[in-house]
């Protein structure tokens, strides 16, 4: 659990940062907090994890272009990147490698047939599929109310249109749209912290659910260790 959170520590700091200051101060605060955490990793261990370091990497260049640019489209299209690019580095392994991934990763602690491993590690494929799907689905549903508030005030500047300061900057007819667009880019950063970790604590649950049935633990020399099963992920 603790590892879970760790994790998603970018994520908490950016969901609080935007509930106080907004999406474009969250951007920073994420991005600050992500290549900290890849910092720290290195400071404590020597070693910082692959799916770190490539969440870090995408979060430095698309939260950049968010904030450079101010337009919060790059840094709402960041976690479908990440989860789509984990798919298929997946899927790569699955179909052409020797071993799966998912056993390179975690056969010094777990004993299965190899079947069995790739089975897991399409399980892994479709989570993050599944996740990278669900994010782009939830930008989309704000799109739709971003693209109906441009067509309604065609004469609004991009500014205007990204802050969604409706009150300030906008009346008449576009008024209650430019609402409905700051309910559903609310609607997408509660999304990207609690359906993203709602939707990793379920796969996670399931994994080691089925790993208590088809797998057997390793003691640190490779032997079993018995009668226990790791499910440690």
């Amino acid at each position: 659990m603790m590892k879970l959170l760790y994790d998603f520590l970018p994520i908490v700091l950016f969901f609080a940062a935007y509930k106080v200051a907004g999406i474009f101060v969250a951007t920073a605060v994420a991005i600050a907090a992500a290549l900290g955490q890849v910092g720290w990793s290195w400071f404590r261990h020597r070693h910082v994890e692959n799916m770190h370091l490539v969440s870090a990497g995408l979060i430095a260049v698309l939260g950049g272009i968010t904030l450079a640019l101010h337009d919060k489209t790059f840094i709402m299209w960041k976690p479908s990147l990440v989860y789509l690019l984990f798919a298929g580095v997946f899927a790569a392994t699955q179909l052409f490698g020797e071993r799966p991934l998912i056993e390179r990763l975690l056969s010094s602690q777990l004993r299965m047939p190899r079947r069995q491993w790739r089975r897991l590690g399409w399980a892994w494929l479709a989570f993050f599929l599944v996740c990278g799907i669900a994010n782009g689905a939830m930008v989309h549903y704000y799109g739709r109310a971003e693209a109906a508030l441009r067509s309604a005030a065609p004469q609004a500047e991009a500014a205007a249109i990204n802050d969604l300061q409706c009150a300030r900057d906008f009346t008449g007819e576009a008024a209650p749209l430019c609402r409905e667009a700051a309910a559903r880019e609310a609607l997408w950063v509660d999304f990207k912290l609690f359906g993203l970790i709602a939707l990793t604590l379920l796969f996670v649950v399931a994994q080691a659910l089925w790993l208590a049935r088809h797998a057997e633990a390793t003691t640190e020399n490779g032997d079993e260790e018995e009668p226990t099963c790791s499910t440690r992920s």
